[in-house]
């Protein structure tokens, strides 16, 4: 069967589910995927043909993404700041408002980099370990640390450092039962003191958000890194800028992704706890997404 007759096939079955952008999207990650062939490869092979064996995978991805299921769970990976980083139902799919995140941190030690020669960076809710390996390999002078509480994540994102070749400290603790970042066993590495940059994107979808969440996401998404409960929204901003508060370098920087619509409370909460120079930063789509602040 000619791949670009499978091409109308599979489009027609997503039309009810999707447009037509997102469809040519799926096909293309499942191109890739499967034969490692880019869009204009196909392009310049209109008579490349799948046989029944690989037609039976094109199917298998196919039916899961009737399903709704997220690309990403499906082929296991997914791509983000050019880096490569496996993904599973343990963990949330890196999203391009963090991107922005890692580059601006990125950015922030490009105007200082003259100045220090030496950098500590702990992550707080890793996830992937997208961000925590994005800034190491963009930052390699940097020693970089990484929390979860999920033990399931913490396999991916330490196979995710094999895979982009750094290192990264990972730590498996829940930062909402400590009262300082020295409470927890590292018995592999030396935990520093004080962090020059602590970031995190954390829980912050309110329950009574949830009717505008997507079926992909709902339903595949783990639960435990996406939401809180609507009377304790900013539960662990606070709880990470009290720990900040301990552990921050003299000029040390806090960085947090943020959910849209409590920019200005995030703020707030931020001012209350002695913290200035807040930054509130708005994404490629205009909403309030990140926030940088130091005490």
């Amino acid at each position: 069967m000619l791949l670009r007759e499978y091409k109308t096939y599979f489009t027609t079955q997503l039309q009810p589910l999707f447009d037509v952008m997102e469809i040519e999207s799926f096909f293309f990650i499942a191109l890739e995927y499967l034969h490692q062939l880019k869009r204009v490869d196909l392009a310049l092979q209109p008579n490349f043909s799948i046989n029944e064996t690989q037609l039976e995978k094109w199917n298998v991805i196919l039916q899961d993404l009737k399903k709704e299921k997220p690309i990403q769970y499906i082929i296991g990976e997914t791509e983000f700041y050019g880096l490569r980083f496996f993904v599973d139902e343990n963990t949330l799919i890196p999203r391009p408002e963090t991107e922005e995140l890692v580059d601006w941190i990125i950015k922030s030690q490009e105007k200082v980099r003259n100045e220090k020669v030496e950098l500590s960076i702990l992550d707080i809710g890793t996830g992937t370990g997208c961000i925590p390996i994005s800034l190491k390999k963009n930052i390699s002078y940097a020693t970089v640390f990484a929390i979860d509480v999920s033990e399931e994540a913490l396999a991916i994102a330490k196979k995710n450092a094999i895979e982009n070749k750094v290192e990264v400290n990972f730590i498996k603790t829940d930062i909402l039962k400590i009262s300082d970042l020295q409470n927890f066993p590292t018995s592999n590495f030396q935990f520093p003191t004080q962090l020059d940059i602590i970031v995190s994107n954390p829980p912050y979808v309110r329950n009574l958000e949830k009717q505008e969440i997507k079926k992909n996401v709902l339903e595949y998404e783990p639960h435990l890194a996406l939401f809180v409960e609507d009377d304790d929204a900013l539960l662990f901003y606070r709880k990470i800028a009290e720990l900040a508060q301990k552990s921050l370098s003299i000029n040390g920087k806090l960085f947090f992704e943020i959910n849209q619509y409590l920019g200005n409370e995030t703020v707030r909460l931020l001012k209350d706890l002695g913290f200035q120079n807040i930054q509130l930063k708005k994404d490629f789509y205009g909403n309030d997404r990140m926030i940088c602040c130091n005490l």
